[in-house]
């Protein structure tokens, strides 16, 4: 069961911290867009009332500017835009798509308001990561006053995504890019849930093959490696990518691309390296160490060449929460599907 408790200690009355001093919220360390996005995705799935959700889908909602579209960071009741980012917005889209499923009426209004004020911005997108983000959260938009733009919007994105992998990709080299950075595996699971929208043969084979090519390489070791971030994975460097730091965040981001495959077209294959993936949190990772704190319910915020970084951030909490619901549903796919096989007696 997904533990709350160090995600609850990170929210205030204003919305989700940043950092903390190991396991104790730092409200010096201020709010981000992307930050509060992600834990509104996570508290879609995290109590009856919604309560945590009203308060991320309103620190979304007042972090807008006059025209309506979104500052990245607050600190001490002031919104900067200069920390913006395209990733972050594309996130913050992501969130607002999944939020018009909430149980809660007015987390719906303000998902819906937010999306008709900042989707237009998906075209002036050059960040491929923030292309795929928004496009995930497009395919799976259930507003019908987009319904006559959406398909476009897929259209279009997807083509972004496509022609950057044709560009990129080699026989050896089957990726987007001339490297391989962080939340690697939102590029493939954007091309898989294009597929699972309008059956686009191209966006299935792209993404076939570059998750196959990720997971070829995180997953060498039967559990799983993250690219390090102390000079990422260069396409004409050295053949083995950098081990540390590994970010929670990377880990999760391959979890939840495998989720889609498995989702968007079966395969046992993409649930069991879903579930590798959440594992890596507990200690099926390079150095044998969980970054869970079974005291706080927090997670440690990276596996470093000397063990782990003890500071307990929002973007590692985030991440670990977003496995454990990943596992719980891995756990319920292969229960149901146990319960399927024939009786022998």
């Amino acid at each position: 069961m997904p533990d709350f408790r160090h995600l609850r200690a990170m929210t205030d009355e204003t919305g989700l911290l940043q950092f903390s001093h190991k396991s104790i919220p730092d409200p010096l360390s201020g709010y981000t867009l992307d930050d509060n996005a992600r834990a509104l995705i996570i508290s879609l799935s995290m109590d009856s009332d919604m309560k945590y959700a009203r308060k991320y889908a309103t620190w979304l909602y007042n972090a807008q500017q006059n025209d309506g579209s979104w500052s990245n960071f607050q600190l001490n009741n002031e919104y900067f835009s200069s920390y913006d980012s395209e990733d972050s917005i594309g996130r913050a889209l992501l969130a607002c798509s999944l939020g018009l499923s909430s149980d809660c009426e007015e987390v719906q209004k303000m998902c819906h308001t937010m999306l008709l004020s900042n989707i237009h911005q998906v075209y002036k997108f050059r960040s491929p990561r923030a292309i795929a983000y928004s496009l995930v959260g497009i395919c799976k938009n259930e507003s019908t006053q987009l319904n006559v733009e959406k398909l476009y919007l897929v259209s279009r994105l997807s083509e972004c995504l496509i022609n950057l992998y044709q560009t990129a990709h080699t026989k050896k080299w089957l990726w987007f890019e001339d490297y391989l950075t962080y939340c690697n595996g939102i590029l493939p699971q954007a091309m898989f849930a294009v597929y699972a929208l309008n059956g686009n043969k191209k966006a299935l084979k792209i993404g076939h093959d570059s998750l196959g090519f990720l997971n070829n390489i995180l997953f060498r070791k039967a559990y799983l490696n993250i690219v390090g971030n102390q000079g990422w994975h260069q396409k004409d460097g050295n053949p083995n990518p950098p081990l540390f730091d590994q970010q929670p965040v990377d880990a999760a981001s391959i979890a939840l691309a495998c989720w889609e495959a498995y989702k968007a077209i079966g395969g046992k294959e993409y649930l069991q390296l879903a579930t590798l993936a959440c594992r890596w949190y507990h200690g099926l990772n390079i150095h044998g160490l969980s970054l869970y704190d079974e005291k706080t319910g927090g997670c440690y915020d990276a596996l470093t060449i000397d063990g782990v970084n003890k500071n307990q951030g929002a973007e590692a909490i985030i991440s670990l929460l977003l496995c454990e619901i990943i596992a719980e549903k891995s756990l319920k796919e292969r229960e149901t599907a146990i319960e399927k096989l024939p009786k022998i007696i």
